[in-house]
């Protein structure tokens, strides 16, 4: 394992902030303010619950929390942009009055995302890698925010090559990103887990993890509580959390740098044992080559 995949770098944010990627696990934790996300639909559905359980994560180790209002299941009944906005921008506003952990907006719309980033969020997380809304790139660009560009396979015809299919998309998405002016340094990519993808997909992207990092961008893994993890393991989505655990931990050591999921402390526990391998692995190549 190349130790360049753990090195030390610093992911820009808005706001003039910064957060260190590689030599240790970084979580973002999931917030949906939905009444209809997969596995955690309603739990979070007002501002007061939403908030607590933002400050929760964040008592548990999460660095970044990651706030949607639209459920991206397969086959979710579309919302429209006022009905995202009125669910996740109260949310954000009454998270930073309380903490500065990092907020991440959940979303493809421009316009969510703009509203978004002016009371208080950090990064723009787009499940579409910009291609649903090209004009969220400039949102981006002018605010100077942390950007997450995700893989998607839905509403398109996919290479037959997993890792090719991931270069010709995100190729695509970075593209979009560098002629509105987003600078290298805010930038990372979400090979996008379940998104269609099945799971022989799913546990081939995870095999050849590893070859993503030829984009040379930091890599955020998103596979919590996905349905190859219940056909792994024969659980239903509530019950996915020691399967996303080991995911988790099996990715950071192919250099995952950031973890998206819903049971922080559990995927704490799992990343801590990875970092710890690492670092005593990173100990032995130095002994060996001195």
């Amino acid at each position: 394992m190349p130790l360049t995949e753990h090195a030390s770098k610093l992911w820009r944010v808005g706001h003039g902030r910064t957060i260190e990627l590689g030599p240790k696990a970084v979580i973002m934790a999931i917030v949906n303010v939905t009444p209809d996300s997969f596995s955690d639909g309603g739990r979070h559905s007002t501002v007061d619950a939403a908030v607590a359980r933002a400050l929760e994560a964040v008592n548990e180790g999460a660095a970044i929390i990651d706030i949607g209002g639209e459920s991206t299941r397969p086959d979710a009944a579309p919302v429209s942009a006022a009905e995202e906005q009125a669910r996740v921008l109260p949310v954000i506003e009454a998270l930073r009055g309380r903490s500065d952990v990092l907020i991440s907006i959940d979303t493809y719309r421009a316009e969510t995302a703009r509203l978004a980033m002016a009371v208080g969020a950090d990064i723009i997380n787009d499940v579409f890698g910009l291609q649903k809304e090209p004009e969220i790139a400039t949102v981006a660009a002018k605010t100077d925010a942390g950007l997450c560009l995700m893989h998607t396979g839905r509403e398109r015809r996919k290479l037959a090559d997993i890792i090719a299919d991931q270069f010709l998309f995100l190729e695509q998405s970075l593209e979009i990103a560098f002629k509105a002016g987003v600078e290298r340094e805010t930038i990372v990519l979400d090979p996008g887990f379940g998104f269609a993808k099945d799971t022989r997909e799913n546990i081939e992207l995870m095999t050849r993890f590893s070859e993503l990092h030829k984009l040379g961008f930091p890599i955020l893994a998103g596979t919590s509580r996905k349905r190859f993890i219940g056909a792994i393991t024969g659980r239903e989505a509530a019950d996915r959390d020691a399967g996303t655990a080991a995911t988790s931990a099996l990715l950071r050591l192919r250099g995952a740098a950031i973890f998206r999921v819903h049971n922080v402390a559990i995927n704490r526990d799992a990343l801590a044992v990875a970092d710890a391998m690492l670092d005593a692995g990173s100990g032995f190549e130095r002994k060996g080559t001195a």
